[in-house]
């Protein structure tokens, strides 16, 4: 049960949005410049971060939301997604893509500067400044997006095919527009 009242019926971040359009507009704006502004990773990839950083963090809502975007948008689909939530060190990736999941990790863990060996590792796989700052970045913003969520207790879906639903919507319309 929320821990606040929650006007509309709606699971997870949607039901804070829609109770707080003020705060819904810039937290939106900011996940759509996060996940589907200019940047070198692929818009799957991104959630892939995204969904990576809230399985760390226990915010199944998130979690599942994102990895539903990110296998709307990623060859492997959601067995690409299964293999990174259950161990992303043996999930088929590229070797940029999990250097880059290691940042998050480390991000995710605690706010502290990344250690030097997990930059040189995600360099040596091919990351560039625009990599690592878009991961980092990424990474502590999605933190802030699952306590969020999860502090409040909000409610889970119930629908079968919410999360598959979800992920289609994010890629076709975004976050600007969401609520």
């Amino acid at each position: 049960m929320p821990h606040i009242e929650i006007a509309s019926d709606l699971p997870g971040i949607r039901g804070l949005m829609a109770d707080r359009p003020d705060t819904a507009v810039p937290l939106n704006a900011l996940a759509d410049a996060l996940l589907r502004g200019p940047s070198p990773l692929t818009r799957g990839e991104r959630e892939l971060i995204a969904a990576h950083v809230s399985e760390l963090n226990a915010t199944r809502f998130c979690a599942d939301t994102h990895g539903a975007a990110a296998a709307a948008q990623l060859d492997g689909g959601i067995d690409l997604v299964k293999a990174v939530q259950h161990d992303p060190d043996t999930a088929p990736l590229t070797p940029l893509i999990r250097a880059l999941l290691r940042i998050a990790a480390e991000i995710q863990a605690q706010a502290a500067p990344l250690r030097d060996e997990t930059v040189a590792a995600a360099r040596a796989a091919g990351a560039t400044d625009t990599h690592i700052h878009d991961t980092v970045l990424i990474a502590a913003a999605f933190c802030m997006y699952n306590r969020y969520v999860s502090s409040l207790a909000t409610a889970q879906p119930t629908e079968p095919g919410y999360y598959e639903e979800a992920g289609r919507r994010i890629t076709a319309h975004g976050y600007a527009a969401a609520v």
